[in-house]
């Protein structure tokens, strides 16, 4: 999602470290003043450039009277489309997980999640010449908060993509099962040759330039996600399945990290948003836009969420398309649909990755198209290699929900927030909410993901 905003928004501009606070003023001015390419593209040390005191007020004005294009309704279309991902698949099975009084859990991951949007604005508002995630890392803590934010933005679409290729594998699998190939005395079968065909398949679109088509086929993941809620209540409602399971449980203690860390993925779209907001025309109405985002992808993840759970119980899978009849036309939608998106997003996944690793060797590597094609597909493969050794897609996102989306969507912008604001030098309530809330996600990074290691080892 964040290269499909760079493409489809604006270019964000992100900015590098020097050595001494004098020359990061100065070196902070000059790299925001200039398009760059992706932040993962970047050096990490850039040269010193001194400019004199008009010069730099001269680019400090350009950036407060600079004005984005994005209107409130498309802003609102992108932020949805940003949050509303794969997580929908799998919150029946959080919710499984935790038992119904994990449903609280669900609304106040969305209202504190919220709630960090709005410290990413109120970041952005202290700052004119903040234009990205990586930016607020760097305006609070210098060098090690950007290289901070950009480790967990690049680990973070690594194992998205990831689990794209499980979400693909698994599904394929039971739409076309008993399906196999032997090569040589090479054989593959079932979600193993799916994983790799499906590999293959998306392999030429990694090796694009233009990534442009494919954004615009990805940004249909607003509609996907109101179509597969569609087709579940069509499924439980009119073909035969019903919503009366009697396989349910109030709470579940035992599995409420799991359901904590699969909802926190479903919220996971915090470095989006400092582009969102700058590309606005009225950046007055951000919050306005988040409230509306929120609401409705909250709405539509309870919603199958609780449909799921009523329609199979304890019985429900990691996704909720794995349980649904394939003799279905409404399950046939779903699933296809669930089929169709992850494929278009995957180029649009790892492409700052290709770029940040091109920028890392490209000493070695002078030939710029060849480079981006050997690095691309070394990086694919990588993505068949670890989806082959770990394919258990709901505890992959537990992981990737609890380490990487609680730190980066939770944990992050009240510690960016905290020290950019000054707060932290004076206690008063909303300084203690802020430790509270990053105490809380700390508990979460810490229990979910020893949960989510956990289980992804007993499946051996």
């Amino acid at each position: 999602y964040i290269y499909l905003f760079r493409l489809s928004i604006s270019p964000p501009l992100y900015l590098f470290a020097s050595s001494t606070t004098e020359e990061q003023s100065r070196d902070y001015r000059k790299v925001m003043s200039e398009e760059k390419k992706d932040f993962m593209s970047e050096p990490f040390i850039v040269k010193n450039i001194d400019y004199d005191d008009d010069e730099e007020a001269t680019i400090v004005d350009d950036y407060n009277n600079s004005q984005g294009k994005t209107s409130f309704s498309k802003t609102c279309f992108h932020g949805i489309n940003a949050l509303s991902g794969v997580g929908i698949l799998s919150v029946p099975y959080a919710l499984a997980s935790g038992g119904w009084l994990s449903l609280i859990i669900l609304f106040t991951v969305a209202i504190t999640t919220f709630y960090c949007a709005i410290l990413i604005k109120r970041c952005m508002d202290m700052d004119p010449l903040l234009r990205s995630y990586p930016d607020i890392g760097y305006k609070a803590f210098g060098n090690t908060g950007r290289v901070v934010v950009s480790i967990f933005m690049n680990l973070e679409l690594y194992l998205v993509a990831t689990s794209f290729l499980i979400l693909e594998g698994d599904n394929l699998n039971k739409l076309f099962s008993n399906v196999g190939f032997n090569f040589m005395g090479f054989e593959l079968q079932g979600k193993q040759m799916f994983i790799v065909l499906v590999a293959l398949i998306i392999l030429p679109s990694v090796w694009l330039d233009n990534m442009r088509i494919l954004s615009y086929i990805s940004a249909s993941g607003v509609f996907a996600s109101g179509l597969i809620l569609a087709s579940i209540f069509w499924v439980g409602a009119f073909e035969g399945v019903g919503f009366k399971n009697s396989d349910s449980d109030v709470f579940r203690l035992n599995g409420v990290t799991t359901s904590v860390s699969l909802y926190a993925f479903c919220y996971c779209a915090h470095p989006v948003f400092p582009t969102l907001y700058t590309s606005m025309k009225n950046k007055r109405q951000f919050s306005n836009v988040m409230v509306i985002c929120f609401t409705i992808c909250t709405f539509i993840y309870a919603s199958v969420a609780v449909l799921g759970y009523l329609m199979y119980g304890s019985n429900v899978e990691s996704q909720i398309t794995l349980n649904l009849p394939t003799d279905k036309l409404s399950s046939k939608v779903a699933i296809w649909t669930t089929l169709v998106n992850p494929i278009a997003k995957f180029a649009l996944m790892v492409t700052p990755i290709i770029d940040a690793m091109r920028s890392r060797f490209s000493r070695f590597l002078p030939n710029k198209r060849a480079s981006g094609f050997v690095l691309s597909t070394v990086l694919v493969a990588s993505n068949v290699i670890v989806a082959l050794l770990l394919p258990f897609f709901g505890d992959l996102m537990s992981l990737v929900g609890a380490f990487l989306s609680a730190s980066a969507s939770v944990i992050l912008p009240c510690l960016c927030y905290l020290k950019i604001s000054g707060k932290y030098r004076r206690l008063g309530f909303e300084t203690l909410v802020l430790i509270g809330i990053t105490l809380t996600g700390i508990l979460v990074v810490i229990t979910g993901t020893y949960r989510a290691v956990k289980d992804i080892f007993g499946r051996f």
